[in-house]
């Protein structure tokens, strides 16, 4: 298909990223790449969710960005590329030969993202440019994605939006007896999308998988899923760890547990809510229940009070275990090991809030904070939002978290 013909047929659907958003991104890049690796020649940018971060559009392909240059090269889709990228030099290739015949000579060192590249891409990107040796640029790159412009905000707030108002006021409305928790899963992800989200949670780490999110009844919640979170599910059958199960229905007396993503033009926003379905009065385990809902609500609120900047993100998580109920341990999140993550163009983005973590907190980070309880034959109970940070603490981007309500 011609370029004009595409672009007259995706011209009422599709929404550019700036230009001169990608122009501040490459140009932080050179300057970052400059501070750590004076002297830089060449680097190549595969992995799909950076490729769309300095170009606006996710290819099969490689950008190559130089200090006095950088080019998109696309295999599939070319015509896809150039309507949608506003990045000026988009070129097509055939393979890495291409590279070699523009580029010639590669430097002795290539610059590249070492956690995302495959021993066979990294084979044939050095058949065609012969470089001595690679370097990693991950943690530039995740640095640079790690502070939000405006117009990474924005969306941010647009899905932050529509995470709130589908979870808080419509999802209680779907909470009926008898709906499975795939159903509600999807109910869920079908409001989100009618609202304007993207409709997958893109995750980095290579345990979680592109999907809708969790929906769990009861002891449902704490079925252990390869992904490292703390909320679990039986899944839609074995092969799929994610959504619910389409057998598993709703009865009174059952916690209903919901993680459902959403995100905006790729940017996230994590949310998790939790229902009681029933009279929780007529529960033996309401202390219980109440006591571990309320102690986490209490934890994301100390936590996001410290989401200012010049805050080391280690410090949040060390200072609000201080004020953890030693009685929870055994059931908090999946050994209390981390409070919750950064968040953007991916779910699970680093820095984890963790110890160990030493960054500093700048204004224009997003936190997600998502203090949990499992609680052992009964189910999950716990909160999570997201946050933007501020000179003011971390301000709420999916609503702020709230005691557990009963869905009669």
């Amino acid at each position: 298909m011609a370029i004009l013909e595409y672009a007259s047929l995706m011209e009422d659907k599709i929404r550019r990223v700036p230009l001169e958003e990608l122009q501040i991104r490459l140009a932080r890049f050179r300057e970052e790449m400059e501070k750590e690796h004076p002297g830089w020649q060449m680097a190549v940018i595969n992995n799909k969710v950076n490729m769309y971060y300095f170009t606006g559009t996710m290819q099969e392909g490689a950008l190559v960005i130089r200090p006095q240059d950088e080019i998109l090269w696309v295999r599939r889709s070319y015509d896809r590329a150039r309507n949608e990228s506003l990045l000026p030099d988009i070129r097509p290739m055939k393979s890495f030969r291409t590279l070699a015949e523009f580029y010639g000579a590669a430097p002795e060192t290539m610059y590249l993202e070492c956690k995302k590249a495959t021993v066979n891409w990294l084979n044939m990107l050095r058949k065609y440019l012969p470089f001595k040796e690679y370097a990693d640029i991950d943690g530039l790159l995740c640095s640079l994605r790690l502070v939000k412009s405006d117009y990474e905000l924005e969306l941010m707030k647009r899905s932050g939006a529509i995470h709130q108002t589908v979870l808080e006021q419509l999802a209680p409305k779907m909470i009926v007896e008898g709906i499975s928790e795939a159903e509600l899963a999807v109910e869920i992800y079908t409001a989100m999308l009618r609202r304007g989200s993207h409709g997958i949670a893109r995750m980095n780490l290579p345990l979680g998988e592109d999907v809708i999110g969790v929906a769990s009844f009861g002891k449902s919640g704490l079925v252990r899923t390869a992904f490292d979170g703390p909320g679990g599910t039986g899944g839609t059958c074995i092969a799929v760890q994610s959504i619910g199960s389409p057998f598993r229905k709703l009865k009174a007396g059952r916690l209903v547990y919901l993680d459902i993503p959403c995100g905006v033009e790729g940017y996230h926003t994590d949310k998790t809510i939790v229902y009681y379905f029933g009279d929780i009065n007529k529960d033996p385990n309401r202390d219980l229940i109440l006591a571990a809902h309320e102690h986490c609500i209490m934890l994301e609120r100390f936590a996001a009070a410290m989401l200012k900047p010049g805050t080391v993100v280690e410090d949040i998580y060390n200072e609000t275990m201080k004020r953890f109920d030693s009685r929870f341990a055994e059931g908090f999140m999946n050994g209390g090991k981390f409070l919750g993550h950064s968040i953007g163009l991916t779910m699970d983005e680093s820095p984890a809030v963790a110890n160990r973590f030493k960054e500093v907190l700048t204004e224009g980070m997003t936190f997600a904070l998502e203090p949990k309880i499992a609680l052992s034959g009964i189910g999950m109970v716990g909160s999570e939002n997201t946050y933007l940070v501020t000179a003011n603490g971390g301000k709420a981007l999916t609503g702020s978290p709230h005691k557990l309500y009963c869905i009669y």
